[in-house]
């Protein structure tokens, strides 16, 4: 099963390999943003989209951000998406 977590696109972070920061629910990683690029990079800054491994899959609207994320709390999933998600953010720190 895939599962995407919604998180917000907080900032552009390489234009040029379409690259951007997710902060889903605090954790902050870096995305690639290609399958939801559709004009200027600076407009998804603020926008929702549905995160899968490194990837913006989707854009989607606040309220179903938050549906989302109440289910997944719900369902205790999110703590283990969330938790991968930090150990690969310290992977990333820990090459720079």
């Amino acid at each position: 099963m895939c599962l995407g977590i919604p998180g917000r696109l907080v900032a552009i972070t390489d234009e040029d390999r379409l690259m951007a920061v997710a902060d889903v629910s605090g954790v902050r990683r870096e995305v690639n943003v290609a399958c939801v690029a559709t004009g200027p990079l600076q407009d998804l800054v603020g926008q929702w989209a549905l995160i899968h491994v490194g990837f913006a899959m989707s854009l989607i609207d606040e309220d179903e951000a938050e549906r989302t994320l109440e289910a997944l709390r719900e369902l205790g999933e999110a703590q283990e998406a969330l938790a991968a998600m930090a150990e690969g953010a310290k992977a990333l720190e820990g090459r720079a």
